[in-house]
């Protein structure tokens, strides 16, 4: 098993930025990948971005050039910086890690809101 507890979101201005955090606990030794999802209301759960253990990371187009997925492996933690939010950012982020047998685990998810 492994466990995820996210931290960093809030309310910010667009234009502003916000960083994300996801701490890995328990059976971590079998992730290869960990990433963040966010859906907002009355739509699909969508990926934002993902980043393997090799440091290999992809994003979705709506957030290239504006948020940087990234790991520190001494702490077990996938970050998410974004950047320049849009009011469409608007959403609950949640991180998952899918281990080496493709087993997901999510987080418990964190409020993002991008409002003037």
């Amino acid at each position: 098993q492994v466990q995820l507890v996210e931290s960093g979101g809030g309310l910010v201005q667009p234009g502003g930025s916000l960083r994300l955090s996801c701490a890995a606990s328990g059976n971590i030794s079998s992730i290869y990948a960990m990433g963040w999802y966010r859906q907002s209301p009355g739509k699909q759960r969508e990926l934002v971005a993902a980043i393997t253990t090799g440091g290999s990371a992809n994003y979705a187009d709506f957030v290239k050039g504006r948020f940087t997925i990234s790991r520190d492996s001494a702490k077990n933690t996938v970050y998410l910086q974004m950047n320049s939010l849009k009011l469409e950012d608007t959403a609950v982020y949640s991180c998952i890690a899918r281990n080496l047998f493709s087993s997901d685990y999510w987080g418990q998810g964190t409020q993002v809101t991008v409002s003037s």
